[in-house]
């Protein structure tokens, strides 16, 4: 499958109406068996978006950590965690959901990826970045949607 046609199938899939329209503040993001099922901004993610999210070194910057083949045009892929190529078939949305949210809930204290959206950052946050998310709750949709069209290796 093309990444076009995977990207726009993710689109009709994620465009079916949510049930919860609201945004759901970082504070009370539901972790069930390491997921959370309901979207964060109330409405599906953008692909497309996502995709530019993830290889912005200004936002998700998830190219520091994980290798992915789907931008092997971009420099400087990290091997701190996991390689991205098949990662929709490895989880599923709502676990990915819970994983960009907050890692933390989903593999413990011990692991270094950031909870890109919680507000339990740890100490010595700079006085700017306090009380902020890294991602809003969009964006972490937008990323879920994305890696939700990464089903090959």
């Amino acid at each position: 499958m093309t990444r076009s046609l995977a990207l726009s199938l993710a689109l009709i899939v994620t465009a079916a109406p949510l049930a919860n329209a609201a945004e759901t503040a970082p504070t009370d993001v539901a972790f069930t068996d390491m997921a959370v099922t309901e979207s964060l901004a109330g409405q599906p993610g953008d692909p497309e978006k996502g995709r530019e999210i993830f290889a912005d070194r200004s936002l998700g910057n998830c190219l520091a950590c994980h290798a992915n083949k789907d931008l092997s045009g971009q420099l400087f892929h990290g091997t701190v965690g996991p390689a991205m190529d098949g990662v929709a078939t490895r989880w599923e949305p709502a676990q990915i959901r819970a994983i960009v949210a907050n890692a933390k809930q989903v593999f413990g204290e011990q692991t270094v990826m950031p909870g890109f959206y919680t507000l339990d950052v740890g100490v010595n946050v700079a006085e700017k970045f306090k009380g902020k998310t890294i991602l809003t709750a969009q964006e972490v949709e937008d990323v879920v949607a994305y890696l939700g069209t990464l089903n090959g290796e």
